[in-house]
This record gives C-alpha cells, structure tokens and sequence, in this order.
C-alpha cells in the first residue's frame, strides 16, 4: 500500500474547511491537498448527500496554500449544510484515465459506503476551551486521603484498609474495599496536578452508594459523606477554578444502584411514582431489568417523563444542580452512554443525550459533555448530544496491540474473547484509528476522551516498560482529543485489571514518569497545532509512525516507535517540520537532498518543528531527551 504522505487528504479541521458552519443553509468552503507525487489530475469532484440523494459539484485548483507547504497542490469546492449532518466525500479523476474516493478512512478505487463518509454537522461544537485541555481522571477512593477520612465511620457495605493495602482485584470484596480517599484529599495535591500541567480533573461518581467505585448511586442529591459532602466539592472545584483548571463529575444515565431512593420507593411497590422508572419484569414488580444482569444496577427506563423531569430536563433537574452555585462544575462524563435508553426494540438515545445537551445549554453554557462508548459509536456523537467520546476503539485498545509485550496464560482484551492475543502493527494502528474515527464530524473529533488506560482497563505499565507507555502517553498528547491521564500513571503503576489499576496512590514515592508528563504536556499545551491543527499521516509500518499536525501557520511532525527503526520521508512532506524540539527516546535526524532520514535507537516518542525560513543548515534542537 502506498505510504501515507503520498495520497490526497481531507480531514474536516479547520484548515481543510475554513469556513465556520452557521446553521442549515449556511455554505462553507471544503479543500482537499494532493500531492505532487500522486501525479496529474484533471478534475476534482464534492460529492455530498443533501436529503438521501447524493449531489456532485466541480472543484477547483486554489492557489492558496499553508505556510511551507511547497509539496501539494490544494483544490476547494463549496459545501452546502442543508441537513443537520451533512455526509460527503470525493471523486478525484487521474490523468491516467483511473479514479479513486476519498472519504473518512482513506482512498479507495471502489465506491465506498456512505457510513464512511466525512460528515459535517450544523449543531454547535463543543466549547473552544474543550480542545486545549489536559484531562486527568480520578477515582476518589485511591488518590489522597486527607485528615477528615479518619473521623468518618466505615458504612456497613465497606472493608476498611489501610493506604498501603493490597488492593484486592478479584472475589466479591473488590467494590467493598474502602481505602478513604476524599475530595480535600484531592485539594491537598493540587500542586502536583499543576506542576503536571493538568486543567481539567474528570471525578468518577461523587454521589453515595454501596460500594467504593460509586456506580451504584443511592441518590443523586448529595455528595457523598464519605468523600467530604456537598461542602468538599464545593471547596475541590473553587480551588481547581482558583488555579485555572476545571472539573467534570460523572453521571449513570443507564442505571442507578439498587439502593437508590428511586428504586427503593418502587421495588415490589407497584402504583408508586418511581416505578415508571425502571423495567419490570413481574406485575408484582419483584424482578427487573439491571445492565449486564447485575443486581445492583437495575436500568432505567427513559419512556418515564417523569425521570426526564427529575434526572435531566431543566434548570431544577440532576444534570442542572450540579453545573450551578454553588458547585460549578464544568461538564459531565456519562456512564455507559452507549447503552442509555436503549433496550430490545426501544432506542431514545438520542432524546437522552439531546436533552441533557439542552439542559447544560441553558443553565451553564460553556460546559462540556463526555460520553463513554466502548465500541464504534460514530452513530451517536453527530454534535446534538454527546460531543466527545471515549476513544477506546479508536485509540486505546489499537494502541495496546501495538505496544504492550506479549504476556503467555491469560490476556485482557477489553472485553473481546481473543483466542489469540493480537498483534499490530503501526500501520494497523493508523488504519484502525482511521476506521473509527472516520465518521466523527471535526468538532467531535477534537474532544475526543485518548486514554492510554483507565479505571476500567488493566494499566499500560502492566504490559510495557516506561519508555513504551512515554510513546503512548506521547501519543495521546499528539492526536487530536482530549489527552487522558489516569491518575498514578505518571507513577507508573500496575494492574492486571480494571480493579487492581485502582490502587491508591504512593504518595512519597518518587513520581518518575512525572517529568517526561511535563515535557509532553509543555508541548500540547505551547503548540496550537497540536490542539486544533489538521491530522495528516506520513508514515506507517511494523515499527513506527510519523505524523503531521498543522494550521495555516504551524506543523508539528510527530513520530513514534516501538524499536529502532529508520524512516526516510520527502520533507515537502512535513510543510518544514524538520527541527527536533521533545525527544523521549534516541533519535538522529538528519537530512540528504530533499529527505529527511529519522533514526531512532529504540522505543521513541518524537516531536519536530519547522526550520527557520532561510537556514542553510538543519539545526537540530533538543530541548529535552529522557
């Protein structure tokens, strides 16, 4: 297959679409860049599908270009946003006499399918701060306990430990175990969040439940004691805001605990208010519907306009108190928003996401909204509801069968039952990231949830030495999304599952990763290609991957290795990203003609500028090597 750097592209950034959507009946102008090597072409071809019925229109070559970009020629056309979500794609006719597509996942000489196709949505997008962010995830159980966990009796559901505690990852005791992790614990580590870079702190669920991950909610009005109450939020987010970061709390819009004072009125109480709530299986409403058949989560049931009224319509709901004083959070993360509203032949997924979307809208615009999916979900995130998804398709699970080392007995595949444990490639992982993304508008794209682990997987460290989780962290920070760090990864912490990953963490340890997590923040953070530039492919194969993000007027070339490797590239290529600034590894870049030859001594994550205008000599800077 022909390397990336050599095929046309389009992506839906801002530099392939310049123009911001202003609603249905708005046109904006869409650019496609195709390479010099690719060789002539005679016309270029919008296809879009406006009301079911595809539409093609006569593209043009531009003169316009980006800043050092001397290796392409650039063609644009006029995209008309007649329908909510607007699909589209591009016939590109070659001079010797053959055409191919170009869609979402790439080129193809056979018509694609339209689930493929770019899409561009006139519902708003997520707010402008969403794509600058650093999200760190806490699961408040093990990050810091403060003085006050001491006074605060164990409930009855609860094994009380002691920090340095073996956490125990399988057997009924894993949600009972209580290490006493709190929210001013939390405020009492904030200098090491800062010093980190972080500025967005996702919290999974606050609320009080009967067991320490607080999915199983008794109740949606109150902080839970354990953790500090309402007070200790209040205090955790002002002191965050004090500091410029923001905080997001997380919601179970499928399900709440069995315990909860929802389900508890209408259990076996059937004519009660709440027993719309949830699904029944018996008149006498004994037995019902729970996600994924356990017990404790028993599913509710969004037919009910009543839970609408109670959990997320309007300024008095769930979803509203939280966003308001005194709390002020800064947007939810959902639970299982894949499965919400959804159950056999009933699917109001898109009333759910749609209404909570409104209801933050209305009383704090400027809040965000996560969306946890663990399978293809480009069908639910169009812009109206959900906005950025939790990448585990797209980017975690790629990732892991690229890096992680192989490991005899039993695997963990989230979730999939592999035989065979797989094995990818890098170019495997650029064609998989393709696929599941190919369909997200823009907007969705760059807020996307890139997690290299989370409270629900084993941790990276378990499967990969430290300089291979830099090379995933690393690329985290350099696609576009959300960089996520689960909370102990800069520690380099272990765990073989979803549970043993939740281990407290050792504060007075050494934090050893922690500065490599600087660096690659610093670099996010300084650079606005890599928070909002265009994503263009380079390079793939069995060993490493080069990248390119870039506006107007900046290109980041970013590579990443799993060993030494070689990579020799055109530099008209990477629009001049030729000058190493971050290196995490070895590399050696040198230059011969009109190529740049990238070396790397062994696992590497890589970040490279753009020459000064008018050097005679490549001048390699490292600013830091770890």
């Amino acid at each position: 297959m022909s390397q990336p750097h050599l095929l046309p592209h389009h992506d839906g950034s801002p530099l392939y679409v310049p123009d911001p959507v202003e609603g249905r009946g708005s046109t904006v102008r869409v650019r496609v860049r195709i390479p010099h090597e690719f060789g002539g072409v005679p016309s270029v071809i919008l296809r879009s599908v406006v009301d079911g019925e595809p539409r093609f229109h006569q593209m043009d070559r531009d003169t316009w270009r980006p800043a050092r970009d001397d290796g392409a020629t650039w063609w644009t056309g006029t995209l008309a946003v007649e329908n909510d979500v607007t699909g589209y794609r591009f016939l590109i006719n070659r001079a010797n006499d053959t055409a191919v597509w170009l869609n979402g996942e790439g080129i193809d000489h056979l018509e694609p399918v339209d689930a493929q196709d770019f899409r561009i949505t006139a519902h708003p997008a997520a707010p402008d701060w969403a794509s600058e962010q650093i999200l760190y995830q806490i699961f408040p159980d093990r990050f810091a306990r403060s003085a006050g966990a001491d006074t605060r009796p164990a409930p009855d559901w609860a094994l009380p430990m002691q920090w340095g505690d073996d956490v125990v990852h399988t057997g009924p005791d894993t949600p009972r175990q209580l290490f006493g992790g709190d929210l001013d614990g939390i405020v009492e580590r904030l200098d090491h969040l800062e010093r980190l870079g972080v500025t967005l702190i996702y919290l999974t669920p606050f609320f009080p439940a009967g067991s320490n991950h607080r999915y199983d909610a008794t109740t949606f009005d109150v902080v839970d004691p354990l953790l500090g109450g309402n007070d200790a939020l209040v205090r955790l987010v002002e002191a965050a805001h004090a500091r410029g970061m923001r905080v997001v709390g997380d919601l179970t819009t499928n399900h709440t605990g069995d315990t909860h004072e929802w389900f508890v009125a209408a259990h076996r109480r059937p004519g009660a208010a709440e027993s719309e709530f949830y699904y029944w299986k018996d008149a006498a409403q004994e037995e019902y519907i729970a996600w994924s058949d356990v017990p404790s989560l028993p599913k509710l049931d969004w037919t009910s306009s009543e839970l609408r009224r109670r959990f997320i319509d309007g300024p008095d709901s769930v979803v509203a108190r939280w966003l308001q004083p005194p709390f002020n959070l800064d947007g939810w993360r959902i639970d299982v928003a894949n499965m919400t509203g959804r159950l056999g032949d009933v699917d109001l997924n898109r009333d759910v996401q749609r209404m909570v979307r409104e209801t933050m809208d209305a009383v704090a615009p400027g809040s965000v909204l996560y969306a946890e999916s663990t399978n293809d979900a480009a069908h639910d995130f169009t812009g109206d509801g959900w906005q950025g998804p939790m990448s585990y398709s797209a980017f975690t699970r790629p990732l892991w069968h690229w890096l992680r080392q192989p490991q005899r007995g039993v695997f963990h595949h989230f979730g999939i039952p592999y035989e065979i444990e797989p094995r990818y490639s890098a170019a495997d992982v650029v064609a998989t990231y393709r696929r599941f993304t190919a369909a997200y508008p823009w907007n969705v794209r760059t807020v996307a949830m890139n997690a290299i682990d989370t409270h629900d997987t084993p941790r990276f460290a378990e499967r990969a030495g430290d300089d291979l989780q830099l090379v995933a962290a690393g690329l985290s920070l350099a696609l576009p999304g959300t960089p996520t760090i689960f909370a102990g990864d800069e520690f380099g912490i272990t765990g073989v599952n979803g549970e043993d990953a939740r281990a407290p963490l050792p504060w007075g340890a050494e934090p050893h990763l922690a500065e490599a997590y600087r660096q690659l923040i610093a670099l996010r953070r300084s650079s606005r290609a890599l928070q909002t530039g265009s994503l263009r492919w380079i390079h793939a194969d069995e060993e490493a991957l080069l990248l390119v993000r870039e506006t107007e007027d900046e290109a980041i070339a970013v590579l990443a290795a799993r060993s030494a490797t070689r990579i020799v590239v055109p530099i008209s290529a990477l629009g001049r990203a030729i000058e190493a600034t971050l290196t995490l590894g070895t590399l050696e870049v040198a230059r011969e003609g009109d190529s740049l030859i990238l070396t790397t001594g062994g696992p590497t994550f890589a970040a490279l500028g753009a020459a000064r205008v008018g050097s005679a000599d490549l001048r390699q800077e490292t600013a830091a090597t770890v």
